[in-house]
């Protein structure tokens, strides 16, 4: 059998080619399969320009206000047409996928429109993260066929979730069960004291919800939030290391420091695995470092190459 594989100078496809210092990386963006051929090597001269993933905080704006929260809280927003570009260039230059988020992507008044863009004129995978309370039916439906893979923030369960977000966990668990019909499924949960204790029920609702992947986000210190203290850190890799349950783990690559990962990509790291995009327009390395390159009229790529000279 044959299989036809298309790269990304082709047509959208489901199916692209990625070429990097660890070989041929094969990804379909409907099934979320990723097939590394590692014994091939490519000539540095090949490898795609862009970074693998990139995240895009599409606005500021958020109705909730968690203490810990590390999104910047002035006013701003992307424009829609600056945004295409960016998603024209990234395809063009072999990124894989694109993350939506925010603040609260949800309240970008063209997110859906965005999401259509990027599933039907590229080959970008589109997953959105959000707090879950503003994907109503209406949006679902807009979303569906043009959204991949959807991250809901579940920080804590019932009683500890609802007085840090200040909304009904009853009410999330609806939305989550409704977002699942449309695509697959992840549950952020930043660990923190009052989190913690929750972990074990949290993984238990989240592969009874269906989701395929639970990401920890030990709290990082912003705003009014202390980041993850030592105990805690030190209570959260001893309950890793004992963790036996079928829902894969990830963990936020600023929390993984003393903890052992499966890194699949073993040399394509940093800017190369990825980059973030802040609701202002800036270039970052990840959405907690505070500088980064504005992307001028002449793009994203530009000022991809602009942030790596900084290294």
């Amino acid at each position: 059998m044959v299989l036809a594989l298309q790269s990304h100078e082709s047509a959208p496809s489901d199916v692209r080619i990625r070429r990097g210092p660890d070989g041929l990386h094969l990804f379909n963006r409907k099934t979320g399969l990723n097939v590394l051929l590692d014994e091939i090597t490519v000539s540095a001269a090949s490898w795609d320009a862009a970074p693998r993933h990139v995240s895009i905080a599409l606005t500021n704006a958020c109705n909730l206000s968690c203490h810990y929260c590390y999104a910047p809280k002035h006013q701003a927003s992307l424009e829609f047409n600056q945004v295409i570009g960016w998603l024209d260039e990234l395809n063009r230059n072999g990124c894989l996928g694109i993350g939506f988020g925010g603040g609260e992507p949800t309240l970008y008044k063209r997110l859906s429109e965005l999401c259509e863009y990027a599933a039907r004129n590229t080959s970008l995978a589109v997953s959105v993260t959000s707090h879950g309370h503003l994907l109503t039916d209406a949006l679902i439906r807009r979303l569906a066929g043009n959204v991949h893979f959807v991250r809901i923030s579940m920080d804590g369960v019932r009683a500890t979730y609802e007085s840090l977000r200040g909304q009904s966990f009853t009410g999330l668990l609806e939305r989550v069960k409704t977002v699942k019909k449309i695509a697959s499924l992840g549950i952020n949960f930043v660990v923190n004291a009052e989190t913690f204790p929750d972990l074990p029920e949290a993984i238990q609702i989240a592969g009874d919800l269906g989701a395929s992947e639970f990401t920890l986000l030990p709290e990082v210190r912003a705003a009014a939030g202390l980041g993850i203290d030592e105990s805690t850190r030190t209570s959260m890799l001893k309950w890793i290391a004992n963790y036996r349950g079928l829902l894969p783990l990830s963990i936020s690559e600023t929390g993984a420091n003393g903890i052992t990962a499966c890194r699949p990509f073993a040399t394509e790291d940093g800017l190369r695995a990825h980059a973030h995009v802040d609701a202002s327009g800036i270039l970052k390395r990840c959405s907690y470092d505070d500088d980064g390159v504005i992307i001028s009229e002449r793009g994203i790529m530009t000022a991809l190459c602009r942030l790596r000279q900084r290294a």
